[in-house]
């Protein structure tokens, strides 16, 4: 990993680093060189860290010194590496590198390991066939800074992590607090722990406000995924310097499209404008059709400050009231915007299409545009509906191709699963007033089959390039692989249990079989579920530069061109087409491949923050009218408890088994229900009921809920929300939370009165 000349790497990550790298370099050794070299750190003056780095690890026992120079790593052969994800009862899961069976660990030897880290595991049987082990070092933490709430106990400072995953507290000295005060939100840094029976010590390095306030909690859920709360200064002063470039001399080197009608349609309160479509009549017949993006690659150029902090970022993260960009203000509302009346430089895909939309000639490259008129979704649907407006025949004949393009791809076995957002009304603090669902119609599909199609054909034309000239030209594509085949089997168990079949359809027609099946259930009872198992059992999209084809698209060739504003891999996907197009040589195919792990991997967690301050503003919402009885349908069942989404907000909360009256409940989970072990009465996914919010707790941004009648309803359809299933062509507490159980007072505070009391907590059941 690259290292920063100016700034010295922290000796605890460069530990870290070197063990993994020791470990990985097996039998043969490495040499501490060698070590340095691969770790970046080629300035001499930081390379005393790697040699302090090997004698602490030699000092624990971790590494030692063989022939000729070389560390090897002292771990036995019964001794594995993997990820360990801590369970709500402490214990945990470690998920080994070879892809073999997890290895469960018992809460009292998990160690010093919190969720998420790289750990050294012994593996000393179990019961069964379950394997069975202690986590012996953490090789490297998932991460070092935690976001949570300062609390008081017996005396001393502690801070409660957001992350229900870490359950430890975290003991907060003093001359740590940095002014820190009880029933504040802060944000530490991980700092001494020796002994697994003490608490992890922390440093605030930020304190975020009173928890509770709007701001704190959106800060505080952007710190919890790791996402940044905003730009460096070096990044918004370099953005400040560029100036427009769109300038005689640029224009003069660029194809020019500015005297075609141009036209964009966003969300009425989008500023970050990368997409706009043009049409005019060609002398022949057809359709010319623009695809016009923002040329972003023209004004971020490769390791520049600017550029670094694109790739960190890797995407944009839409909360629920406000967008975390990618790209300082000036670059994505400014420059970069396809904002109306204005020239901009642009990286278009033209095609050349008949009435039947079908593709006959193409061109990619740079220009320069300018767009005629900025449209709402709502005004370009209401000239779809019939209405007077701007640009009526571009915008109706642009969407009767795109209703073609669009029918053409279903029978080619895309998959229809998609459902709407879900947004809500705030009111000035930030306090949710209402709840609804963005429903997605024919103006969203109006744009969405014209990125896809730009998406597919930038793709196919990288792609092609080694029939051509017999050569791999390495390339970042959007791919998403077949469905997990346990889960389809599921799946037909569960559509059979309702009286319809998917037969046993191959991967190829299998599309085509939920297709037809999703046809034959809309309106149905059934719909709900169905769906979104069928949403369950699919894989997820990500970017690679191993083209395996896109299954949920039914595209060989598919990539991210359209929305570089928000997304680094379009900016990479514009950078190489624009390589490929000068006839430039083959990419280096392992720097792509980082860029792309990296940028799925800050996909996912864009879309968990995004998740999270969606759950809290339900929460919030909720809070409000604990004691209310609410109309739902069952949106998901576990072997804790049955997930209500109540119809009227599309709020979800959660009824545990335990607390269903007059019987115990069984989790089924191959027919997605919940059974009766005495009564026989079932409640399964889709199945209506009527519940009443019993309680709130925000910190932890869940909804208690209780059977309004004790038993449960008729199955009944309700609509889907939530984001697109496999891609996405355009994105866009009560009272205070008591220290979780199991923990030790720090060394120094072990008294008889304190350790009395803990263990009075911990009888308590408190958290």
């Amino acid at each position: 990993m690259a290292r920063n000349k100016q700034d010295a790497p922290k000796p605890g990550a460069v530990e870290q680093d070197v063990l993994a790298a020791v470990r990985k370099a097996g039998h043969a050794g490495i040499t501490s060189q060698q070590l340095a070299l691969q770790l970046g750190l080629k300035d001499k003056g930081h390379r005393y860290l790697v040699y302090d780095a090997l004698e602490t690890l030699q000092d624990k026992g971790q590494v030692k010194e063989g022939k000729k120079g070389r560390y090897l790593s002292t771990k036995q052969r019964n001794e594995v590496e993997g990820t360990i994800d801590i369970i709500a009862s402490g214990a945990g899961y470690v998920r080994l590198d070879d892809g073999g069976d997890d290895v469960f660990v018992h809460g009292r030897d998990v160690g010093m390991a919190l969720h998420g880290d790289r750990v050294l595991v012994r593996v000393s049987g179990g019961r069964g066939a379950r394997l069975e082990g202690k986590v012996l070092a953490v090789v490297r933490r998932r991460r070092t800074s935690f976001v949570g709430v300062l609390h008081k106990h017996q005396g001393r400072l502690i801070l409660v992590a957001d992350d229900q995953k870490v359950q430890r507290p975290f003991f907060i000295a003093p001359s740590e607090a940095g002014g820190a005060r009880e029933g504040e939100k802060a944000i530490i840094e991980l700092g001494e722990w020796k002994d697994a029976r003490d608490l992890p010590r922390g440093r605030v390095i930020r304190v975020l406000g009173r928890a509770g306030e709007h701001n704190v909690e959106i800060h505080a859920i952007l710190a919890e995924f790791g996402l940044p709360l905003e730009f460096p200064e070096s990044v918004v002063a370099a953005s400040e310097e560029i100036a427009n470039g769109a300038t005689p001399e640029e224009i003069a080197r660029r194809r020019d499209v500015r005297d075609i009608p141009t036209l964009t349609i966003d969300p009425d309160d989008a500023k970050d404008l990368d997409d706009a479509l043009s049409l005019r009549r060609l002398p022949n017949g057809h359709w010319e059709v623009g695809v016009h993006i923002a040329d972003v690659s023209h004004y971020v150029r490769p390791n520049t400050v600017i550029d670094m902090e694109a790739a960190s970022r890797a995407t944009s993260v839409y909360l629920v009231d406000r967008v975390v960009p990618m790209l300082p203000e000036k670059l994505s509302n400014d420059l970069c915007s396809l904002n109306s009346h204005t020239d901009k430089l642009s990286f278009s895909a033209i095609f050349e299409l008949d009435d039947h939309a079908r593709i006959k000639g193409e061109w990619f490259g740079r220009t320069v545009m300018r767009s005629r008129r900025r449209f709402a979704y709502a005004e370009a649907q209401a000239i779809i509906d019939g209405g007077e407006g701007d640009f009526k025949e571009e915008v109706l004949q642009l969407h009767k191709l795109s209703q073609v393009l669009r029918k053409d791809r279903m029978a080619n076995g895309a998959l229809e699963i998609g459902g709407n957002e879900v947004k809500f009304k705030l009111d000035e603090q930030g306090r949710p007033l209402g709840v609804y669902e963005k429903v997605m119609g024919p103006a969203n599909w109006l744009i969405e089959e014209f990125m896809l199609l730009a998406n597919k054909r930038v793709a196919t034309y990288v792609g092609d390039l080694r029939k051509k000239h017999g050569v791999v030209h390495p390339f970042v594509y959007r791919i998403h692989d077949l469905p997990d085949p346990e889960k389809i089997a599921q799946l037909r168990a569960l559509v059979k249990s309702f009286g319809h079949d998917l037969g046993q359809a191959k991967d190829e027609e299998l599309a085509h079989a939920i297709n037809r099946l999703l046809q034959k259930i809309k309106g149905k009872e059934e719909e709900n579920i169905i769906k979104q198992v069928t949403i369950r059992s699919m894989s997820k999209a990500i970017y690679s530069t191993d083209n395996i084809g896109h299954y949920g698209l039914a595209f060989e060739h598919y990539t991210h061109f359209t929305s570089p504003i928000r997304r680094y891999p379009d900016l990479l996907v514009h950078r190489a087409l624009a390589h490929y197009l000068a006839g430039g040589k083959p990419l280096n195919a392992d720097q792509l491949e980082l860029s792309c792990e990296h940028s799925s991997q800050m996909e996912k967690r864009a879309a968990d923050a995004e998740r999270a301050s969606i759950r809290y503003k339900q929460a919030e919402f909720l809070l409000q009218r604990i004691g209310q009885r609410f109309a739902g349908v069952v949106s998901g069942v576990t072997n804790w408890g049955v997930y209500v989404e109540l119809k009227e907000n599309k709020c979800e909360g959660m009824i545990p088994l335990r607390d269903i009256p007059g019987d115990h409940f069984k989790f089924d989970p191959d027919r997605y229900l919940v059974v009766g072990q005495r009564s026989g009465r079932r409640i399964r996914l889709g199945d209506d009921l009527d519940v009443i919010v019993r309680a709130v707790d925000m910190e932890k941004r869940t909804v208690d809920l209780a059977l309004a009648d004790g038993g449960p309803g008729h199955p009944s359809p309700a609509p889907g929300h939530g984001p697109g299933t496999w891609d996405e062509v355009r994105p866009h507490a009560q009272g205070k939370t008591a220290p979780r159980k199991g923990f030790r007072s720090p060394k120094g505070t072990n008294s008889k009165k304190s350790r009395k009391a803990a263990k009075d907590a911990k009888k308590k059941g408190r958290r």
